[in-house]
């Protein structure tokens, strides 16, 4: 169980990495803050939702490789694996359904607004 803890925490960790978010430290001397510093571009939401769905696919990609080579007898394809990959990609396509279901309701709120 602690390996797809520490699975889940490398891809985080990775997703971090890629849109470049860093993480917040105390200031220790606030007079020595320097502004005008330009600004990390983030990256925009087209970026980012494609960025999640092949996260997605990747997931559903190993989770079916895995149970392949279950099947086929692969001594190194456990079944804990097999299903540890299995429930990461359910989940993550769930997400990715939820997301979706949130943005078509969004587009639908805003179109219905009167001018």
């Amino acid at each position: 169980m602690s390996d797809s803890v520490a699975s889940i925490l490398s891809q985080i960790r990775s997703y971090q990495h890629q849109l470049g978010t860093r993480t917040l430290e105390p200031v220790q001397n606030p007079n020595a803050v320097q502004f005008g510093q330009p600004a990390v571009k983030a990256p925009n939401f087209g970026e980012t939702l494609q960025n999640a769905l092949q996260g997605v696919n990747d997931a559903q990609k190993t989770a079916g490789a895995l149970s392949q080579a279950f099947e086929l007898g692969d001594p190194r394809a456990d079944l804990a694996r097999v299903m540890v990959a299995a429930q990461q990609s359910q989940v993550a396509f769930r997400a990715t359904v939820e997301v979706r279901n949130r943005l078509v309701q969004a587009y639908q709120d805003v179109m219905n607004m009167p001018l």
